[in-house]
């Protein structure tokens, strides 16, 4: 059976969302258990022109968002970057997978060449729907994912591999 469009997207940004919840909870367990400030680590980035935590948050959100949108010929909702706290943080987050879960799997599949245009700071990109899935989605998506869990790693959050990978 192969793939469809929308198994490649719907569902992975899902669970990758949900993952990135995953992450957050255990954070926040440990910022209480040590007796650390959780804004300290919405704040945390891994270098000084990266973006912190909620800017990843933000990120993984307009990645899944955007991308399940583009490839379903509709718009995406606006959701404003003004997450401060660790519970704004998991509102993105759930935002997000609310509106994943609105989408029609007929709008996805079986739409691989539909022309996709992106802004980019070279100009515009183009892609096929398929294209722009596979080589631009889905891995900005889970660079911002991967980033989340570093800077949460980097700030001592016990987190490993199976943390980020979930269970199967």
């Amino acid at each position: 059976m192969a793939l469809s469009m929308y198994d490649l997207s719907v569902p992975v940004f899902t669970r990758g969302l949900g993952q990135l919840t995953h992450l957050l909870d255990k954070g926040l367990a440990h910022a209480k258990a040590q007796g650390i400030d959780p804004a300290t680590l919405v704040d945390a980035r891994l270098a000084p022109d990266m973006l912190t935590l909620a800017g990843q948050i933000q990120r993984a959100s307009d990645a899944s968002k955007l991308g399940t949108a583009r490839i379903a010929g509709i718009t995406a909702p606006s959701f404003p970057d003004e997450e401060k706290t660790w519970d704004d943080l998991l509102a993105r987050i759930v935002k997000t997978q609310d509106f994943l879960a609105t989408v029609d799997r007929a709008l996805i599949d079986g739409q691989e060449e539909r022309p996709v245009t992106i802004k980019a700071r070279e100009g515009e990109a183009h892609f096929t729907a398929q294209r722009y899935l596979l080589q631009f989605a889905l891995p900005n998506f889970f660079f911002h994912v991967t980033t989340a869990y570093d800077v949460l790693r980097h700030k001592g959050v016990p987190v490993g591999k199976m943390d980020y990978l979930g269970r199967f």
